[in-house]
């Protein structure tokens, strides 16, 4: 992508407050945004094929919405987390193994998606945010974790296709707690797998009886 290109998208980014840049095999991140941290609220870079956020992202104070799905990112910076206006962070359909250790500090954080990349286990830095009220997917991950027991996903925008069928047939999770999403509870006994989910909660009821 040419420079004048970039030069235009960052002269109506300066006006808007919105720089979106996606599907154009962007390899890294653009530099030059630097000059707009203290205008930009939203950067769109979705669809290209950045490896790495560098740490310069920290210098957005005033990001409210950043947007990276479809890249190739393995890791985050730390210096993501002095985001402390970052409402929306959409990192779908990367390579993340991991969350920054100070990802609690992302105090304003509302909206978190991570589908699509290779978490091992649900991060514990997200127990530090207190605002986050919508997880809009669930990586089927989830039921791969040995000691998650109890999932609390009340609240949420969840379509139930959104829930893993292994959730119930193939998790150690024995209470899953989704009421408040976008499908009644009576539809979630219907899934195949509940069955074998009421009898690990059955189970771990019996021990606290």
């Amino acid at each position: 992508m040419g420079n004048s290109a970039l030069k235009a998208h960052l002269e109506t980014a300066q006006k808007t407050g919105v720089f979106q840049l996606t599907g154009k095999g962007l390899t890294e991140f653009p530099e030059d945004l630097q000059k707009l941290a203290s205008n930009l609220r939203t950067i769109d870079l979705s669809n290209n094929k950045m490896e790495i956020l560098p740490p310069l992202i920290g210098k957005f104070s005033f990001l409210k919405s950043l947007v990276l799905n479809n890249n190739k990112l393995t890791a985050l910076p730390e210096e993501l987390c002095k985001l402390k206006k970052l409402e929306t962070l959409h990192l779908n359909g990367n390579h993340l193994r991991q969350l920054p250790a100070a990802f609690g500090q992302l105090s304003a954080l509302k909206t978190l998606s991570l589908s699509g990349n290779q978490l091992r286990t649900v991060p514990t830095q997200l127990c530090g945010l207190r605002h986050l009220d919508v997880i809009s997917q669930i990586s089927v991950q989830i039921s791969h974790c040995p000691r998650l027991k109890v999932l609390r996903l009340e609240e949420n925008c969840l379509e139930l296709s959104m829930l893993p069928q292994s959730i119930l047939s193939d998790s150690q999770i024995s209470l899953l707690a989704v009421e408040g999403n976008l499908f009644e509870i009576k539809k979630l006994r219907e899934l195949e797998g509940y069955d074998k989910y009421m009898e690990r909660f059955t189970a771990t009821k019996k021990k606290f009886a």
